[in-house]
Order: C-alpha cells, then structure tokens, then sequence
C-alpha cells in the first residue's frame, strides 16, 4: 500500500510541479479576471471624442426626440449636432475624430428618414439602437396623424399576452427554467473541459513513462493495477487542485464586481437562485465522469509506446464526450426529449445528459441515482477489464496504434 501512495503523490506532485499545468493555471484565472473587468478594459482603450456621432437634421426638429429616445433607452451613444459641412464631418471620421455622421430627413408622408455614414458598417449595435430611437419616434409620429392617442398607439404596438401553465404539480415555471438553462450551460462547458482535459493528461502521463521506459523499473516492484489507479486518483487530485485555484480566483472577482453584476451576469445565467443540490449533482458527475474517462484513457494510454500516437489512440473517447455534450446542447432546448432521456442512462453519456436533466427538470429522486448506479458499475466493469489490459499494455513496445492490441496486451496480461 505504501507502495500506491508513492506513485499517487509522485504523479499528483508531478503534475502539480509542470510548467504546462503552472502556466496554464495562470493563464485561465487571469482570463478569468480579465473577463469580470472586461467592461472597465474595453473603457480604458475608448476614445471618447471618437464616439460621438455627428447629427446633421435638416428637418430641424427629429434631433431633440432622437436624443430622449436614446437617453430613455440607457444608450452609450453620443450625438452631437454637426456644425460642419458633410465633406468636413466626413474627414473627421476617417481620421477617427469621430465615429460616424446621421443624416436625418423626411420622406414622402413626413415620416423620418435616416441616413448613417462610418468607415465601417460592422457596428451593428450601433446601427440597430440608432434605429430602434428612430421607430419609435415615427410610430409617434404615425399616431398623431391618424390622431391616435398615447394609450391607443400603446395597445396597438403592445406584445400579445401569452402566458404558460404546467399542469404537474411541482414543475418548474419559464422564469425557473431560463435560469437553470443558464447556470446549466455554464456548468456543462466545465464539466466537457475538465473530463477532457484531465482524461487526456491520464494518457498522456501513462504513455511519457512507458516511451522512458519508467515503466519497466516501476512494474518490477508495483502491480500495473495499483499504478493505474494511482496515476488515476494523483492526476485527479491534480486537477481538483487547478480547479480550486481557478474557481477561488473567479469567486472572489465576481464576488468584488457582484454590485454590478446583479441583474446582468448573475441574473441572466441563474447565479443568483444558485441551489446547493446542483452544484453538489455538479460535482458527483464530475468526478464519476472523470473517473470513468480517466480509467478509459489509461487503458488505451497503455498501448501506445510513442507519445505521438497518444492523441490517435484516444480519439473515439474523446468523441464519445463530444457526443454527450451535443445531446446536452440539445437537451437545453428540450429536456423532456424521449431521446434526451434514453441517452442520459448510457454511461458513456450520463456524465452530462443526466446533469441536464436534473438541473433543469424536478425529477424523481430514483431517476438520477439509478444513473449514478450505472455509472458505478460501469466505473468498476471498466477497472477490472482496464486492469487486464493495463497489466499486459505497459509491456507492449513497437508501433502501436490499433486496437487489435487490446486481445495482445489481455494475452500478455494472463501469461504474467
């Protein structure tokens, strides 16, 4: 047993001590930061003269509405009437002085007409408040021709009431619903990486000793099954690691920018009516998926004996993951799905699909632990088998990239 703890902490050390994972650590919890301030960055770099708007209205009386409009709608955009001519304000915006011209006019009824002129039409945000500004000024203008009042226009152009009703009792309503979507699709995304990320540095750890020919020092003194497990249980504590670091990180820079993010971030993704039994179902099938996908790569991580046949060799695993996290995408959109369901008990699948389920559905209590069940058994049926293969595989040498090795390597495995 000594023996386990030796390897688990060289490999959890190991890990720790690379400068790929040190870098990469860094890398994410500073995007991390850089993304809770992004607002403040992307103002830092704005050239406020370069904002501004020039207005040319030769109606004489749309620039004033325009600008009420805009201010009721808490837009950044700033107007200025131009006191210029066009060529002159038209100079001023390729030299970046300001960011666009708004010729206003009328058209044949004596409705609004505008005309926006920027070196580049990319800004479509830009563009698309300017014109919403604009329509509601003509509807305005529209209703006091045909002599319509304010009340009148209002229920003319009001949205349909439409309203939903669950008829089982207990299910979750539209409000509910679009904040576990949110909450849900940002967890999927954690879940997808790490699996991947942490499962293929399994094989990958596996492969560099057995191309070094660590390997055939390590299995002269450790069974091949007490060191794949504890490559396994190290890497995965390694990664519980880096994730702690890069969650501890975007805690506390959000928990600084909460203020806010309140009614934005942390209403629109669901962090605000965060429950503990999602995050804990969060972790449960992390951990039950990276174990199943870890002892997955280490199998075929065994086979390989040149570090350039790793990524070949474990393809079909990582499009497996790829799969689950499609169904989950789908899923979003349609959790009740008969398909949706099906797919979240195959193991392979349940990582992501029945977290879907369970976060965005009430479901039964039995449902997600008959899944979590599954997942055990197959976490279990694939140790034994990936023992067998594990034990024969670390004395494969030569070119390997098929998986006829697999009977070689079980074949190598019984004669030991």
């Amino acid at each position: 047993m000594n023996n386990f703890f030796l390897i688990l902490g060289h490999s959890y050390m190991s890990k720790l001590k690379a400068k790929s994972f040190i870098i990469s650590t860094v890398i994410i919890a500073a995007a991390l930061v850089l993304l809770a301030n992004f607002d403040s960055v992307i103002s830092s770099f704005t050239d406020d003269e370069g904002s501004k708007i020039a207005v040319q209205d030769e109606t004489g009386k749309l620039y004033d509405p325009l600008v009420q409009q805009l201010e009721t709608m808490d837009s950044e955009i700033q107007l200025v009437p131009s006191s210029g001519s066009t060529e002159e304000v038209e100079k001023k915006i390729k030299s970046e002085e300001l960011k666009g011209l708004l010729l206003l006019s009328e058209n044949g009824d004596g409705l609004p007409k505008a005309l926006y002129k920027s070196n580049s039409l990319s800004e479509s945000a830009v563009t698309g408040e300017l014109q919403i500004a604009l329509q509601n000024i003509k509807s305005a203008q529209a209703a006091s021709k045909l002599e319509l009042s304010g009340e009148e226009l209002s229920l003319l152009s009001g949205p349909v009431e439409f309203e939903k009703e669950a008829l089982v009792e207990g299910a979750k309503s539209e409000e509910e619903l679009s904040q576990a979507r949110g909450i849900v699709y940002v967890l999927l995304f954690f879940i997808y990486f790490s699996v991947i990320a942490y499962a293929n540095m399994t094989a990958m750890e596996v492969a560099t000793e057995k191309s070094s020919r660590v390997m055939e020092i390590l299995i002269s003194s450790v069974s091949p099954v007490k060191q794949m497990f504890a490559k396994i249980i190290g890497i995965g504590l390694a990664g519980l690691t880096q994730l702690g670091v890069i969650l501890g990180v975007g805690y506390f820079t959000l928990i600084r920018k909460k203020d806010e993010l309140v009614g934005g971030f942390f209403d629109g993704f669901g962090f605000e009516s965060l429950s503990v039994s999602v995050i804990i179902y969060a972790v449960v099938f992390f951990l039950l998926g990276y174990f199943l996908y870890a002892t997955l790569a280490a199998l075929l991580g065994s086979l390989v004996s040149r570090i350039e046949d790793v990524q070949q060799m474990i393809m079909p695993m990582t499009f497996l993951i790829m799969i689950g996290f499609f169904i989950s995408m789908f899923g979003l959109g349609n959790p009740e799905s008969g398909f949706v369901t099906v797919t979240s008990y195959i193991p392979f699948f349940t990582p992501m699909v029945m977290f879907l389920r369970v976060g965005m559905l009430n479901l039964p209590l039995y449902e997600p632990i008959i899944g979590i069940v599954l997942l055990l058994l197959t976490i279990v049926l694939l140790g034994v088998f990936g023992a067998r293969v594990y034990r024969g595989g670390v004395l494969l040498y030569g070119k390997s990239n098929s998986y006829k090795d697999i009977k070689k390597a079980i074949d190598l495995s019984s004669k030991k």
